[in-house]
């Protein structure tokens, strides 16, 4: 099979289920990269970083059109966004620089244990309680940090970390939702860019079309199909049974964890 139309049918699973789900597409996009490009023979070291830096950079695209369709429905609580933004470039760079410090096998699996966080969340039904409301200047940007931190090793768009702080603050899901979205901008911008910095050096053993750790036919192919599937996913999680599809996906996140965890 032409491993464009692979990158293509990867994009086409990762729209549906961000649809679906309104989860960053990163939680699929770097396991299948994982596997694709071992079987493509790239080296073992980069492989991992490779996938999670190109994983970012497709969220650049993707959520600029997720920004302009909360943004047109008034949910994006932008003075929240703006206040954690400073500190998610920071923690985007940091986690960048702890990423390329890790060995793959330890990537690997720091992003295998985060896969099943998500996978107990989603099979308990855990949300948190609204306890306080939104933190000054200092603690938004304390919270930026570790979301753009933990975002940026993982390779996610931050959502599974934002709109939980945020409905932690007293905000509505909706507009959790909207301004998690618009935060991912900022995480995939500063994880792509800190990617391909700290992949510089790698660049003998990195396959051909790859800047740093972005690898571009895979981001282009995935992006284009992504964006035009996703609100096929939408339509369907208003038509499907929602906590079936909840816990489906939570056994499928172990299922993916389960690989990541294992040594390729």
């Amino acid at each position: 099979m032409d491993i464009i139309l692979v990158y293509l049918l990867i994009g086409i699973a990762v729209g549906v289920l961000a649809g679906l789900f309104g989860v960053g597409g990163g939680l699929v996009i770097v396991p299948a990269l994982v596997f694709v490009f071992a079987r493509l023979g790239f080296s073992a070291e980069v492989i991992v970083h490779l996938a999670v830096g190109s994983s970012l950079a497709t969220i650049i695209f993707t959520s600029i059109s997720a920004i302009y369709a909360h943004h047109k429905r008034g949910a994006v609580l932008w003075t929240a966004c703006w206040q954690l933004t400073p500190g998610i470039i920071l923690g985007a760079a940091l986690g960048a620089m702890l990423a390329d410090a890790m060995p793959g096998l330890l990537l690997r699996r720091v992003f295998a244990f985060f896969e099943w966080l998500v996978a107990a969340q989603l099979l308990l039904n855990i949300k948190p309680a609204a306890a306080r409301t939104l933190p000054g200047r200092a603690g938004m940007t304390a919270a930026g940090t570790v979301i753009g931190g933990v975002s940026s090793i993982i390779g996610i768009g931050g959502g599974t970390l934002t709109v939980p702080f945020l409905l932690w603050c007293n905000v509505l899901m909706q507009r959790a939702v909207a301004t998690s979205s618009a935060c991912g901008l900022p995480i995939a911008i500063a994880g792509s860019i800190s990617f391909i910095f700290t992949g510089w050096n790698e660049m003998p053993i990195l396959p051909a079309y790859a800047t740093g750790y972005v690898y571009w036919p895979a981001v282009l192919g995935i992006t284009f199909t992504s964006v035009l599937f996703a609100p096929l996913g939408a339509a369907l999680a208003h038509r499907l049974p929602a906590e079936k599809l909840r816990r489906n996906f939570g056994f499928f996140l172990i299922v993916l964890g389960a690989y990541m965890f294992a040594k390729a």
